[in-house]
């Protein structure tokens, strides 16, 4: 992936989207082509070793073909994971037949009703940049029990020469990624179709979300213009 880019149009910082229909139709085209996006692997590691133990309720915002999902399936008794995609949806379900713990579910997070003080561990992997951000997690932090965690990472965009400095490392690695192999073209255009629509925030504009919305978060920043944020619910 390249750089996270701003796009005019009305969108807020946090990376609203009010365009859902088209998120859900980039999705559906990438899940006939794919797969899910490989950058979002390389932190799917980091995330398991947040996951808080036991946990018996996991829910996976943005799910896509399923991999994390999978995955917390390994170390949860139940998770529910969802995505606007039917296509995404369609391919998890196959990909995911041997894990009877896990629900699949089309839908829109924001208006799917979810029961209150229910879950263990909430996860959000490159989705919340489709949504209202605040309003996103609002919702998370209310079904998250006492004592369970919100695990987020999603793309930032460079804001100013020192941000482009510090991203030369990520610059160089992808360039290197991409001499060692390159996905199919039909799939490169469908994921760059669909970055051109997407919104960002800041670095800095991510950070202030999260202070507002999770107090005592542990906010971090990485490499490929990528942030993590861990919260445990207090009360």
């Amino acid at each position: 992936m390249a750089a996270a880019k701003r796009h005019a149009g009305g969108a807020q910082p946090g990376g609203v989207n009010p365009d859902a229909a088209r998120v859900r139709a980039d999705f559906d085209r990438i899940a006939l082509l794919s797969a899910g996006r490989p950058e979002e692997a390389r932190y799917q590691d980091w995330l398991l070793r947040h996951v808080p133990h036991p946990c018996e309720r996991a829910l996976d915002i943005g799910c896509g073909t399923g991999s994390l999902a999978r995955a917390l399936a390994h170390r949860a008794a139940r998770v529910q994971a969802i995505d606007l995609s039917p296509g995404m949806v369609r391919a998890a379900r196959e990909r995911s037949a041997g894990h009877a713990n896990i629900e699949f579910r089309v839908g829109d997070f924001l208006s799917l009703e979810l029961p209150r003080n229910h879950f263990d561990c909430i996860v959000a992997v490159a989705a919340l940049h489709h949504m209202p951000w605040t309003r996103a997690v609002e919702k998370a932090r209310e079904s998250l029990r006492a004592g369970g965690r919100l695990l987020i990472v999603d793309l930032f965009e460079d804001d100013g020469i020192a941000d482009r400095l510090r991203s030369g490392a990520a610059w160089t690695l992808q360039a290197l990624g991409r001499l060692k192999g390159r996905p199919p073209r039909e799939l490169r255009e469908a994921w760059d179709d669909h970055g051109r629509g997407d919104v960002y925030p800041t670095i800095s504009e991510a950070r202030r979300l999260c202070r507002g919305a999770l107090p005592g978060a542990v906010f971090r920043r990485h490499l490929f213009w990528r942030y993590s944020v861990v919260w445990t619910k207090v009360a």
